[in-house]
């Protein structure tokens, strides 16, 4: 099952969306926004499958518009964004001569974002200056039931209910100050987007195993392939884990969204390297420059400017867009 979420108000208006992209169904007289199908799921979900069946046929509903749509959910009770793969952790550390600590192999990195004010998968990525390092950060992310307090790994795979695609963006120029404070991000993690549609696990077929998708996630920068590492490889966590992790010491809510962190593939047992030069790219900009840093010394590649253009997506085998597609223009924020 496909859902998304039609922009109208604060949190959307949910519609049902048939697997190929091309037409969806308003879900209002199931549920009126997603959060609400999600408050209700165990009674909700049922006549929502009922509904997508009538997509199928090929003629009914309306024509499905991405560029109408908000993230699946425009706001959210939570976003907690792990590092799963931490080969991008590896890189960033290197990059700064820092080795990374034994701990964090098995005990999982995670942040509390901001959940107040996500952008639409087509909205501008407003920055106020180019010098806070504009970064996008491709990533996959689930969204969970009502999870308990002190779930185990093992069984917290259980209350993932949809799987979405995350551009986590990034102010590269803010982080280290932040920091250094000892206190974590804020000022320098904005407004995140997600994809148009959010899809149930069953939806993935064999691509989800392991509480991992196992695709290439696409990038662009200003319509050039930027990245296509796959997210099932190199993940030192799975969705399992990280949600264990998030509800160690406190439940989470219906709507809670757990991020993967940056998708990052190593390349025979190294750094990756530019899909130019036969690797599997990169998910941000970041990475590419400790790549370079490692290299040569210095960064070559800039961040984000104003004008630049990122796309992210997920393709099934035969090539289908999977969650369509988040497109979006680095603008000059005036306010």
């Amino acid at each position: 099952m496909k859902l998304a979420s039609i922009k109208s108000g604060r949190d959307g208006s949910l519609v049902v969306v048939s697997k190929d992209l091309s037409r969806c169904v308003s879900a209002a007289d199931i549920a009126p926004t997603l959060q609400a199908a999600l408050d209700n799921w165990a009674e909700v979900a049922p006549q929502l499958e009922m509904l997508a069946a009538t997509l199928e046929p090929g003629d009914a509903g309306e024509a499905f518009d991405e560029a109408a749509c908000a993230s699946p959910l425009p706001r959210a009770f939570q976003w907690a964004d792990g590092s799963a793969y931490v080969n991008h952790v590896e890189l960033v550390r290197k990059a700064r001569g820092a080795e990374v600590p034994e701990s964090f192999w098995t005990d999982p990195l995670m942040y509390q974002g901001g959940s107040d004010s996500f952008l639409g998968p087509r909205d501008d990525i407003l920055a106020a200056d180019e010098a806070w390092g504009i970064d996008l950060e491709g990533e996959v992310a689930v969204v969970t039931d009502d999870v308990p307090m002190g779930v185990s790994a093992d069984e917290a795979g259980a209350y993932i209910r949809l799987v979405m695609l995350v551009n986590d963006v990034s102010l590269r120029g803010l982080i280290p100050g932040e920091l250094a404070k000892g206190f974590g991000f804020f000022q320098s993690k904005p407004s995140s987007a997600f994809s148009p549609v959010a899809v149930t696990p069953d939806e993935l077929g064999e691509a989800w195993r392991d509480h991992k998708l196992h695709l290439p996630l696409l990038s662009e920068l200003n319509g050039a392939p930027f990245g296509k590492p796959d997210a099932g490889v190199d993940m030192t966590f799975d969705f399992g884990q990280l949600i264990a992790h998030a509800a160690k010491s406190r439940p989470l809510e219906a709507g809670s969204i757990i991020g993967s962190g940056t998708v990052s593939n190593k390349l025979d047992g190294g750094p990756g390297k530019p899909i130019a030069e036969g690797g599997a790219g990169y998910s941000c900009i970041a990475e590419i420059r400790m790549i370079e840093t490692i290299e040569s010394g210095a960064p070559s590649t800039s961040f984000l400017r104003f004008g630049d253009r990122v796309r992210i997506e997920m393709n099934d085998a035969d090539g289908n867009s999977i969650f369509g597609v988040i497109d979006q223009t680095v603008v000059r924020y005036e306010r």
